[in-house]
């Protein structure tokens, strides 16, 4: 079997593993699940390629070269021609376009030259040698003329005459005296691009507190802004330090279930309205929209005496007391006086594995002092400072028999004291 074919278990597919790659770029990788179909690349000529990091165009196959993912390609530019990797071809490039919403009306779709030739590779690799060296030097020029600027990455086009500065600044920055500097510096066309900070994000890439890669780096390119008013809807402790991603901006995921817990609080009674019963008034404590449940409390702030109701119970006294009627109790899951209560676990953790420390057990002392042996030779030498240890603690330890003696002097001297002069002397 072929080493770029994996067959599937009915035996009648093969599906080529070059779909499930990912490009050398490692941002924004696609699967093509349809590279396997012979009609996917005869329906459309499109096909996406994939520069430095995140930066993607996409270009006609006009000569209908057998492109498929991974190849490196030339392909027209405004001046000069760029070299690129395909990372998608066929169906699924119009639906990428879709998804980014990339207008063709607006959009200049350029054509694939050819496959890159071996010169087109190491002038590639010469450009991409000099944008380090470049990118510091451009700072240091931006600086020196007091912009608040900061240039964030450099990529040279494939062909070395053209650079494309990325720089973020908070404010409108007026670069034109800079683009002249850095022309006569470098000797190639510029180009200024603005980036935010979550767009730097996915270019540099990373890790997330949750332990997979950053969505910016790997698929989201659309990015809406989200506020402290996400994590207050899902009821997540506003802390700056676990709301915030690696771009220094609130997390992008905390928009992800907003829309979930805006379905769920629909039917969800105003905070702010306390619910009076015979017993007593209770106010809001807390609530969890996906179980449906609101906590209310006897006392303002503080859990005391808890009890957990429905949305619709909560509605229903509510409508109670508009009319002047109190209920005798709020009839709901109560938590008694210490506002503790008991509920069932969903699962059982018997192994611990949702324990973080769960490997961070202290050693007993049994297994640390068979930790600490020793060879033989120090052995011996340890066994003989126990021998000596011991030898002093007997010669420390007093005469049992002058300790007897001096006892029963005192027995004696107090029998013949008078009755009245005895003291009892404590035992």
């Amino acid at each position: 079997m072929d080493k770029d074919k994996m067959t599937l278990n009915n035996g009648n597919c093969q599906f080529d593993i070059r779909g499930c790659r990912r490009n050398s770029a490692l941002q924004l990788s696609v699967t093509d699940w349809l590279c396997d179909l012979p009609e996917n690349t005869n329906e459309s000529d499109l096909v996406e390629v994939q520069f430095k990091k995140t930066r993607k165009g996409y270009y006609h196959n006009v000569d209908k070269l057998p492109l498929e993912k991974g190849s490196i390609v030339a392909v027209a530019a405004a001046t000069g021609h760029d070299i690129g990797e395909v990372s998608l071809t066929g169906r699924l490039v119009e639906l990428q376009m879709k998804k980014n919403h990339i207008d063709t009306s607006r959009y200049e779709i350029r054509n694939i030259y050819r496959f890159a030739t071996e010169q087109d590779l190491q002038k590639r690799d010469e450009a991409k040698a000099k944008e380090q060296a470049t990118m510091i030097k451009a700072r240091q020029l931006a600086k020196d003329l007091g912009l608040k600027m900061k240039i964030g990455d450099v990529e040279y086009q494939g062909d070395g005459t053209k650079a494309i500065f990325y720089y973020i600044a908070d404010e409108r920055v007026d670069f034109r005296q800079l683009i002249k500097v850095f022309a006569e510096t470098f000797r190639v066309r510029i180009e200024m691009k603005q980036i935010g900070a979550r767009q730097e994000a996915g270019r540099i890439g990373g890790t997330g507190s949750c332990g997979r890669e950053l969505c910016c780096a790997t698929w989201m390119t659309n990015f809406h802004s989200v506020g402290t008013s996400a994590a207050r809807l899902q009821n997540i402790s506003p802390n700056p330090q676990k709301l915030a991603g690696q771009c220094a901006k609130l997390k992008c995921c905390l928009n992800y279930e907003v829309e979930v817990y805006q379905d769920a609080i629909q039917n969800f009674p105003d905070k702010n309205i306390p619910l009076e019963t015979r017993d007593g008034t209770y106010y809001f404590f807390s609530s969890d929209p996906l179980k449906q449940e609101i906590t209310y409390s006897s006392a303002p702030n503080i859990p005391a005496n808890l009890q957990q109701l429905t949305p619709e119970q909560a509605n229903d006294i509510i409508a109670m007391n508009k009319r002047g009627e109190k209920p005798v109790s709020l009839g709901g899951k109560q938590g008694g006086v210490s506002g503790v209560i008991e509920q069932t676990p969903d699962y059982e953790n018997v192994v611990g594995q949702d324990s973080l420390t769960r490997f961070d057990k202290k050693r007993s002392n049994n297994a640390r002092e068979q930790g600490n042996r020793q060879s033989p030779r120090n052995g011996n030498r340890n066994n003989g400072n126990n021998r000596r240890d011991r030898q002093m603690r007997q010669n420390n330890k007093p005469n049992n028999a002058v300790a007897d003696s001096n006892k029963n002097n005192d027995n004696q001297a107090k029998a013949q004291m008078p009755i009245r002069n005895r003291v009892n002397r404590p035992k």
